[in-house]
């Protein structure tokens, strides 16, 4: 992986890395120095649930968990794998949309190991995953073992994907998870958000939305 990484930075012109990495300007010469450095296994390193950021990590605050409740935290990884959220990692800024030669596309490349170390790991794993990191795992196989529950966040009517609002959301639920289990999700309740079961998995819906005053 490495080498494929420092090929690539060395190779690639910006308009690639661009549509690569899924960044520009100073996120770009950020990432370029990031991933130079894991090449050359110069990169400083720090836990995962430190150097990970955004609104999902924000309102997770995993700060104020335990180590013992960051060390179930699971993350797949484009460059590494997975990390739990007590592994120290570096920065890094890759996608599973990549396709890195020799190693073809990340998804692909990485699926029968997360598979086999998540088969080979105790315990049930409930996925807050969105479709791109899902892809990675050979989410049939853990099902099949009875390992796998999935949480899905929708709008009031349940069509379709909560949108942006549902990354807070995402965080509360991981929290509550990561504290009490899947029993923490009988009846929970947040902003209106509410997790419905929904067969073997779960379904966290959307508050409806406001009514419109009448004219």
């Amino acid at each position: 992986m490495s080498k494929a990484l420092g090929a690539m930075v060395k190779s690639a012109d910006d308009e690639l890395l661009e549509r690569l990495l899924r960044v520009r300007g100073p996120l770009l010469e950020r990432a370029k120095v990031a991933l130079g450095d894991h090449a050359t296994r110069g990169a400083a390193v720090m836990p995962a649930w430190q150097r990970y950021e955004g609104v999902v990590w924000t309102h997770l605050d995993p700060a104020t968990l335990t180590p013992a409740q960051r060390s179930r935290l699971l993350i797949p990884s484009a460059l590494y794998g997975v990390n739990a959220g007590n592994d120290e990692i570096t920065d890094y800024r890759l996608t599973f949309k990549v396709a890195l030669a020799p190693l073809g596309g990340l998804a692909n490349y990485w699926r029968p190991h997360l598979t086999a170390t998540l088969l080979a790991t105790a315990g049930t794993f409930v996925s807050l995953l969105p479709r791109e990191h899902e892809s990675a795992i050979d989410v049939e196989a853990l099902s099949e073992a009875g390992r796998f529950r999935r949480v899905r966040f929708t709008t009031a009517d349940g069509q379709g994907a909560a949108g942006h609002d549902a990354k807070a959301v995402k965080g509360h639920v991981a929290r509550s998870i990561l504290r009490r289990g899947l029993g923490a999700l009988p009846g929970w309740t947040w902003e209106g958000w509410t997790a419905l079961p929904d067969g073997h998995d779960w379904t966290v819906m959307a508050p409806p939305p406001p009514r419109r005053p009448r004219k």
